[in-house]
């Protein structure tokens, strides 16, 4: 294992001042690695360790690390004497709200935010607002935010959910103290790609807002089963509920559309984040005028409130615009070429699963995969819980880390690949897994 002795004494340091050690704490690992540097696919900690990056930072860097493009867009901002004025708009934020439009095929209006959080936050808002309804219906295994609503079940243990339930919902399991119990009475939990769970809970509850993402990638790699998203559609329409989906992941790694344009299921209102801007920190909530305009009615009673000193700061809206141009101005080439890695690595990994002699998968969509110690990809967070083995996927990703690569250490977490990625780093990965997953007697 290489050393992070370094690491170590920096994380130790900044413990005396900040609980945790870090700003987010889901970015703790084992083992502890402080990054320094991040340029193209590769990262350097603070021992100096070079590793070839597939997390992407949770999956934002779909151009890579500190791509010229976009930061040539926001060192021209400064150059311009941009910045944060706090009073009225900018023309920055009339192209970027026109690019969205045009690019995202259901929305008639957009809202700048800073994070996917603030984003499921507010679409929650309105939906609850436009159908005068309180009760969120959201997916086992999905992540959609921080906030009190929607911070659950993401990978609960199945001695605290239960075994599956269909039609049915589980109990509601915060992922941390403080979130009253009130809240939890107004969210309910099914497993992703159960329909008839989602139509039993809408026919029990005033349901507001059904809440997912349309592919789970929190949990790694969990798609829709063919006619699943069409069917959320019309369980939606039947019951008068908003179809909201989490875009934040999916949203502009899978195309510029976002996976509503490549499905083509439209929801009411969706949420984007991450690729929006190659890493700089934007959120936006895209959606129908009916529901949009909310945040601007005249009825104060009506009105949905929205405020945010910086959103739309100047800095990641140039980034999110040079991200959105760029991709349309070389839409086949990069979407292409992502396609082409990920297949690249995948026959590569092929090769492999056959030769281990123990279950595995590898579940890709796009530039986004994952590995499963499991023989079948999986529908559902159940699935994964019950046929996984999280302790070979964990010490595959550690032993990864010797061979200079970076998947986040941490059982079922997506690996993304970027623009920046080479065939030359997909044939050294593929090795990588070769190496450790044949020859590691622990993994077979």
């Amino acid at each position: 294992m290489p050393c992070f002795a370094a690491s170590r004494a920096i994380l130790d340091r900044n413990r005396r001042h900040i609980p945790g050690g870090m700003f987010s704490l889901n970015r703790e690992t084992d083992p502890i690695l402080v990054f320094e540097k991040g340029e193209g696919a590769y990262l350097w900690d603070a021992d100096g360790n070079r590793f070839i990056d597939y997390h992407a930072a949770f999956g934002p860097y779909l151009l890579g690390h500190n791509a010229e493009e976009i930061n040539r867009a926001v060192e021209q901002s400064f150059h311009a004497k941009a910045s944060l004025f706090g009073a009225n708009t900018t023309t920055q934020e009339g192209r970027l709200s026109e690019l969205m439009c045009n690019v995202i095929p259901f929305a008639d209006s957009v809202q700048i935010l800073n994070t996917g959080s603030e984003a499921t936050y507010q679409a929650i808002r309105l939906a609850r607002a436009f159908t005068s309804r309180d009760h969120i219906l959201v997916m086992q295994g999905g992540y959609n935010g921080w906030h009190n609503d929607v911070a659950c079940n993401v990978m609960t243990p199945l001695s605290e959910i239960g075994p599956r339930v269909s039609p049915g919902e589980y109990p509601v399991v915060p992922l941390g103290a403080g979130v009253p119990e009130a809240h939890r009475a107004l969210i309910h939990v099914v497993n992703f790609n159960d329909i008839e769970s989602i139509e039993y809970v809408c026919q029990k509850y005033p349901i507001a807002a059904i809440l997912t993402e349309p592919i789970l990638q929190n949990i790694g790699i969990v798609k829709p089963l063919p006619g699943y998203l069409p069917a959320l559609r019309k369980v939606a329409d039947k019951y008068g509920c908003v179809l909201i989906f989490d875009e934040v992941k999916t949203g502009f790694r899978h195309a510029i559309g976002g996976y509503s344009a490549i499905s083509g299921v439209f929801p009411d209102i969706a949420v984007y984040g991450k690729a929006l801007a190659n890493g700089y920190p934007i959120a936006a909530v895209a959606g129908r005028a009916e529901l949009m305009d909310l945040f601007a009615h005249p009825d104060p009673k009506r009105r949905v409130f929205l405020a945010g000193t910086y959103n739309g700061h100047p800095v990641p809206v140039a980034a999110a615009i040079a991200t959105i141009e760029y991709l349309l101005n070389s839409e086949a080439k990069v979407y292409e070429r992502l396609e082409q890695l990920g297949r690249t690595l995948e026959l590569g990994f092929e090769s492999i699963r056959k030769e281990a002699g123990i279950p595995l998968t590898l579940v890709r969509q796009g530039s986004a995969f994952c590995i499963y110690f499991m023989d079948h990809a999986p529908i559902d967070w159940h699935d994964i819980a019950q046929n996984h083995d999280f302790a070979a996927d964990t010490a595959m990703r550690r032993s990864l880390l010797e061979c200079g690569i970076f998947p986040f250490p941490l059982a079922t977490k997506q690996w993304s690949i970027s623009t920046a990625h080479t065939e030359k780093m997909i044939r050294e990965t593929v090795d990588a897994l070769a190496s450790v997953i044949l020859r590691q007697p622990t993994l077979r």
